[in-house]
């Protein structure tokens, strides 16, 4: 009874997964997501939204609409395994991410949607795997009920670079050099002194020939990790590309 969920408004399921041998791969007694985020699987993300709350349904997932054609490793699915998913939709209620919304739960929201954006990758689907790590960075950086305290605040924005990094990474595999560049400095203006960031920013300059800059940013990459064969190889390729301007 009640009504079906609307765009936007979270719903809590249970879920139990099964493979067609009757293997039980999947099972949360209490999912929670905002159907079209992409936190789940498209059979769930399509499926639940014609159910009512205490309805049960089962849905046979063809692989695409399940874990696609590599299939997964957590939960264990083979490739190109369809999936039956027997669903009972507990709660449906307004979306968290217009609510002010305590340090905790907006960590939790952000990790899931991160994880998600991860899983996308993974499996090749960048576009999707962008569209999750800036759900999770719209979580993360949501209205907050009270301010967080020192440890939150330091996982708040631990989170938010590893976002931001993981953006620049698909930013980069659909070929947005430009917005790549911009998620990295994003992620140095939260921690200045993220290997990660410094390395791929360098990178980023030297493809532009802005060769002074990137020598800059990757030589203090160096300096924190001095040992990283891959800042040695770009600074090496900087000097070369330089020592022949020169003779030039």
């Amino acid at each position: 009874g009640g009504p079906r969920p609307l765009p936007g408004q979270e719903v809590s399921v249970k879920v139990l997964g099964a493979l067609e041998d009757g293997g039980l791969v999947e099972r949360d007694p209490r999912l929670i997501f905002v159907p079209g985020h992409g936190d789940v699987v498209q059979a769930l993300e399509l499926g639940v939204p014609t159910m009512q709350p205490g309805e049960v349904s089962f849905f046979l997932a063809a692989f695409p609409y399940a874990y696609g054609r590599p299939g997964s490793r957590e939960p264990d699915v083979p490739p190109e395994a369809p999936l039956l998913f027997e669903v009972t939709l507990l709660e449906v209620r307004d979306g968290p991410d217009p609510k002010p919304l305590p340090p905790a739960v907006r960590l939790r929201l952000g990790s899931q949607r991160r994880e998600r954006g991860n899983f996308h990758f993974a499996r090749g689907d960048f576009a999707a795997a962008l569209r999750s790590y800036r759900l999770s960075l719209r979580a993360l950086d949501g209205p907050i009920t009270a301010p967080p305290g020192p440890e939150e605040e330091e996982e708040l924005g631990e989170q938010r670079v590893k976002c931001l990094n993981n953006c620049a990474a698909a930013e980069l595999k659909l070929g947005r050099a430009e917005e790549a560049l911009a998620a990295c400095e994003a992620a140095l203006r939260i921690s200045p002194d993220n290997g990660r960031a410094l390395l791929r920013r360098g990178q980023l300059l030297a493809e532009r020939g802005r060769d002074a800059e990137a020598a800059l940013v990757l030589r203090r990459a160096l300096e924190l990790d001095p040992a990283n064969k891959v800042i040695h190889t770009e600074l090496s390729r900087l000097a070369k590309r330089q020592s022949s301007a020169s003779s030039t």
